[in-house]
């Protein structure tokens, strides 16, 4: 029974906010700022090829909800946020570098 309640005030500290899980980071370029408070963001990663042995790479592109007003071709910082939308996951926190004129 008191294991019991040890568990519950566990997960009520957690629910309460006062401590949060370790949220992912991702830093990628902006292929697109068509939609409004929204972009899409390319993420380049580069994975072993499991039988050459050479490194391959690839990428994934994250919708991620935007209000500094990052721009194409800037490179962004996106952290895992709740759902926003339905592809939509992922926020922008901070534009690491603005994109050359």
């Amino acid at each position: 029974m008191a294991e019991e309640n040890n568990e519950v005030a566990t997960e009520s500290k957690v629910a309460n906010g006062a401590k949060r899980a370790h949220r992912s980071q991702k830093v990628g370029a902006v292929v697109s700022d068509k939609m409004q408070k929204t972009v899409v963001v390319r993420v380049d990663r580069l994975v072993r090829h499991t039988k050459y042995r050479r490194y391959v790479r690839r990428t994934s592109k994250f919708m991620a909800h935007d209000e500094l007003g990052a721009t194409i071709g800037d490179k962004v910082r996106i952290v895992e946020t709740r759902p926003m939308s339905a592809r939509k996951r992922w926020r922008v926190i901070e534009i690491v570098q603005k994109a050359a004129k």
